[in-house]
């Protein structure tokens, strides 16, 4: 008999490599990293300057060099990071530190050594740029993985929240109890909500991902309010509007997992069920270039205003800042009587 495999390590050599390039197609990471580079060779320069005007000056100068080896490492590493499956954090820290100053070294060699060449590196050499280059990539990458580090435990402690939200037992009572007022009177739109509730919850526990597809997110959001129509009836009307964004769009665009439910839950609990009278809800999703934008509205009640909603809302912001940083957007306001949520999300195609 063949001894059984370990399943321990076959699990770790299955298990996704984690990567610790930073994003640079991000907007936020790339003005962070902007703002360092330029900062840290401007106070190299002053500090080294026999004046204020001659430092400025100087620096005027070497910010060609410094503008265009940024920027290009940026892009090389944005590109490098789409394509990384197989590398090891390793070999990931090591490029991080090897593409800017293979690139610092091209520049200067292909582009500033010329004779009509419009600045002359009088205070490096090449090799001196290109040491500080790798330098910068690599004291750049140790603190975007540090404060990606820094943030997990949030991320965790909101993705925790966030399923506990889906299966708090007042849910699953009201839910069932719902479902046995309709055994007798109306058997089969019983059995649908028992498949229902049964679905939601089966992928609400298995998907532990971070990143899933829109569609899965609305489809999830629609079982939910299929179940909460079932408790609250009549009152409860959901108004979809999903005529602005394309089947394809809905299928490969990538979004936080756990993300639409949540906002859902809250509509429901502070718009409809103080309501004595028929409450809609209102879910609109659309693409608008490279954005991903969600508008869900509910109606506005003054008294029910309470902490728990803040602290939901405060969760999905805490996610959607660690995942996108200053690209991803929740705001709130409230108009002419109803609770206005907008979501906006840089489009990403899910991975193949």
């Amino acid at each position: 008999m063949q001894p059984l495999p370990d399943t321990a390590s076959a699990s770790a050599s299955l298990s996704p490599i984690e990567i610790v390039i930073p994003d640079c197609c991000n907007i936020g990471i790339m003005v962070r990293a902007l703002l360092f580079i330029n900062g840290a060779v401007l106070t190299a320069i002053l500090l080294t300057s026999s004046s204020l005007q001659s430092g400025m000056l100087a620096f005027v100068e070497a910010s060609m060099l410094v503008e265009l080896a940024s920027l290009t490492s940026l892009f090389a590493l944005c590109g490098l990071r789409r394509l990384i499956r197989t590398i090891p954090q390793w070999g990931q820290r090591v490029a991080c530190a090897l593409v800017p100053g293979a690139i610092t070294g091209l520049i200067i060699h292909y582009v500033l050594s010329g004779d009509e060449s419009p600045i002359v590196l009088t205070r490096v050499t090449p090799l001196e740029g290109i040491v500080c280059a790798a330098l910068f990539g690599m004291l750049l990458q140790h603190y975007f993985e540090l404060r990606t580090r820094a943030f997990s435990p949030a991320l965790a402690e909101a993705r925790l929240q966030a399923l506990q939200a889906r299966i708090r037992p007042h849910f699953l009572f009201n839910s069932l109890n719902a479902v046995l007022s309709l055994i007798r009177t109306e058997p089969r739109r019983a059995e649908t909500t028992l498949e229902d509730l049964a679905d939601l919850f089966r992928v609400l526990m298995r998907d532990a991902r971070d990143i899933t597809t829109l569609g899965n997110e609305i489809r999830i959001g629609m079982q939910y309010l299929s179940v909460e129509k079932v408790r609250l009836g009549e009152r409860l009307h959901v108004d979809w509007n999903l005529n602005d964004i394309s089947g394809d769009t809905l299928q490969k665009a990538a979004v936080p997992a756990l993300l639409l439910q949540p906002l859902l839950e809250n509509a429901i609990h502070y718009g409809v069920e103080p309501s004595q009278q028929r409450a809609t809800i209102r879910v609109g999703a659309r693409r608008v270039r490279d954005r991903i934008e969600i508008v869900i509205t509910n109606p506005f009640h003054a008294d029910t205003v309470s902490t728990g909603n803040h602290m939901a809302l405060n969760n999905i912001r805490e996610r959607m800042a660690l995942l996108y940083d200053v690209e991803g957007q929740l705001t709130t306001q409230v108009i002419d009587g109803l609770f206005r949520v907008h979501l906006s999300l840089p489009y990403r195609k899910v991975d193949a």
